[in-house]
């Protein structure tokens, strides 16, 4: 009687593809995705074209220039300022109307220009937005408790609108580079 040779047994893989399949339906939908959060921040509208910009015609005094440096210290227009006076530093700036030459015409010419240093911390980079924010916020405040005798957020959307018309919040952000510091 021969003997069989006994050869390699096969395994059955007609089936993993299934396997492999429902593993990964099961954690792509267990799996949590992390959300960026990052600053609340509205990019202005397209300007109408209808309406030509000419950017030549931007005056240096309407321009509130604020750099921070490697070392998180502010300089604001060629001077060091704290942090706690860059809040009161925007507003009058940017709620000058002509009186001080060398500060901005009006607050719908005023452009607040910020540049950081890459080696600027982001807790600094944050305190410097919200004071600028804030800076806006509380002129916004002050002008629709004169105008309409409410606060800003508590006023209807076309009123809020016709705010903004009259600060309109300018903030441009030149992207980081080495400023100076450490």
């Amino acid at each position: 009687m021969a003997r069989r040779a006994k050869g390699a047994s096969e395994i059955n893989a007609g089936s993993m593809a299934d396997i492999a399949f429902l593993l990964l339906i099961f954690f792509l939908v267990t799996t949590t995705m992390d959300v960026d959060t990052g600053l609340a921040r509205k990019l202005p509208p397209m300007p109408d074209e209808d309406i030509q910009q000419d950017d030549s015609q931007i005056l240096a005094k309407n321009i509130y220039v604020v750099l921070v440096n490697s070392s998180d210290q502010l300089l604001v227009e060629g001077e060091l300022m704290d942090i706690s006076q860059l809040r009161a530093g925007a507003r009058a700036f940017i709620n000058n109307n002509g009186r001080d030459p060398e500060l901005s015409d009006n607050p719908q010419k005023a452009i607040i220009s910020l540049q950081n240093d890459r080696g600027t911390s982001y807790d600094m980079y944050i305190q410097v937005q919200n004071e600028l924010a804030a800076a806006y916020h509380e002129l916004r405040d002050a002008r629709s408790l004169n105008k309409y005798g409410m606060k800003f957020n508590d006023l209807a959307k076309d009123k809020q609108k016709e705010i903004r018309k009259e600060y309109p919040q300018k903030i441009s952000e030149a992207e980081p580079k080495n400023i100076g510091g450490e």
